[in-house]
């Protein structure tokens, strides 16, 4: 690796030197920054061919057919710089849609022009190893294909990510509730370029991380089904643990314990300082069949108000969007005293494990039970009256500490994982940062002594 060192004036579009700014040894001043000496800056016009997109909505999207689509929203919650068919599963368009859209090829370049948020406009994705699949891109999307092989396959992906382009895109953007970008506007965008020899370097380096974050995230999708398995033949009896016999009690949940209504905890009374707290909304988005360490803080006034939980106590949310959701359940394993906002439900149970409760309290034979309480059409509650009524089929204490265990040490393996994945990401930014910038070079720089004198 080769990275600059030393300040010199910097050129400007005449190559004159630009005395009011000092810049690196090999690097010069361009209206896109400083880059590698070596390097060039085209715009997006230069590059690529527009060719034509579909317009269909998600609702043509039925799998009847055989021709994959390319969702923008896809493009913003699924993937990242790439749609790789070799793994990628996309939705295909109903068999009885005509398409005259374009269709793509390997190498192409799929760009976002609409976004609820302005940094998502020009998201944009390569597509590799198409095969002998049939695809299109869809509605809000550009579709580029390179003029030539200015810029290196699977250097594409990356064109759009590096900070001069975002910078230029931000500015372009349009709109107040929804954000796009003309394709005109797109065409303007300048990006620098390496040669293509270094664009090959960077784009494997950054294959390798990629190659490295799927296959954590593969394991981490096994890890979860692992976990589902065991819990669909541990939770329900099916299987058996060795050292465990006899028929489970049949029991209501109101036999377990006591039930009492949060209380309290607006949004904007918490904070990232105070007192632990948990609100309903939390048990749909942050907590997944317990809690370990609350992420929300209130003050100590606003806690008189609250309803206190302690470790053990089950915590359903008792309003949501749909039925199949509400009463969903996590188990407070939390040291320290905490406190449950409104349309929290809380059980404190007693003589039983919280771990294998709050993995029970989500299970289909529970869940379904818990939908057929629910009341109410735009926003459905469930009351603890109606919970107190729902019936389990539950094992002696033991028997019940041992499945809680196992599932534990699934979900160890599986927070392992996710932060192994989750570094790797933080690698492959820092990487970007560097590779797409020239900071620092995979390939010897090609310019002369004479390039670097002013």
């Amino acid at each position: 690796m080769h990275s600059g060192k030393g300040t010199m004036g910097g050129t400007v579009g005449n190559g004159h030197c630009a005395l009011s700014e000092e810049v690196p040894v090999g690097y010069k001043q361009t209206e896109v920054g400083v880059i590698p000496r070596d390097w060039s800056v085209f715009s997006i016009g230069e590059l690529f061919d527009y060719l034509s997109t579909a317009n269909n909505s998600r609702a043509d999207l039925d799998n009847t057919g055989v021709i994959a689509y390319v969702h923008y929203g896809d493009i913003h919650t699924r993937f990242h710089h790439f749609i790789d068919f070799s793994r990628d599963n996309l939705p295909c368009l109903s068999a009885c849609k005509r398409v005259k859209a374009t269709r793509l090829r390997d190498g192409d370049l799929i760009v976002a022009d609409a976004s609820e948020d302005e940094d998502g406009v020009g998201k944009s994705v390569e597509i590799r190893n198409l095969g002998e699949a049939e695809a299109v891109s869809g509605l809000h999307t550009l579709l580029l294909r390179s003029k030539d092989q200015r810029v290196h396959d699977g250097y594409r992906g990356y064109l759009l990510e590096k900070a001069p382009a975002k910078i230029q895109l931000r500015r372009l953007v349009t709109g107040l509730k929804v954000f796009g970008i003309s394709k005109q506007a797109l065409r303007n965008v300048r990006v620098p370029l390496p040669s293509p020899v270094e664009q090959h370097a960077i784009a494997e380096a950054l294959s390798d991380v990629d190659g490295l974050f799927a296959a954590l995230e593969a394991l981490i999708v096994k890890k979860r089904a692992v976990k589902q398995a065991a819990m669909q033949q541990l939770l329900t009896g099916k299987i058996r643990l060795p050292g465990f016999s006899g028929e489970w009690e049949r029991k209501r949940l109101g036999d377990l314990g006591s039930f009492s209504k949060g209380r309290g905890i607006k949004r904007e009374d918490v904070s990232g300082a105070g007192l632990p707290c948990i609100r309903y909304g939390e048990l749909y988005t942050r907590y997944k069949d317990y809690i370990l360490n609350p992420v929300s803080r209130i003050s100590p006034s606003v806690a008189l108000e609250a309803l206190p939980i302690k470790k053990g106590d089950l915590l359903f949310a008792g309003s949501g969007e749909t039925a199949e959701e509400i009463g969903i359940c996590a188990a407070y394993l939390g040291e320290e005293p905490a406190y449950a906002g409104g349309d929290i439900i809380t059980l404190t149970p007693s003589g039983q494990n919280p771990i294998y409760l709050g993995h029970l309290m989500n299970h289909p034979t529970v869940a379904t039970q818990k939908t057929r309480m629910a009341q109410g059409n735009a926003v459905v509650h469930i009351s603890a009256g109606n919970l107190a009524q729902v019936k389990i089929d539950i094992p002696p204490l033991a028997e019940q500490t041992t499945i809680a265990e196992i599932l534990s040490d699934i979900d160890t393996e599986i927070v392992a994982l996710e932060r192994r994945r989750d570094k790797t990401r933080a690698v492959k930014q820092g990487m970007m940062q560097q590779l797409l910038t020239g900071r620092v070079r995979l390939v010897q720089p090609t310019y002369t002594t004479e390039d670097i004198v002013c």
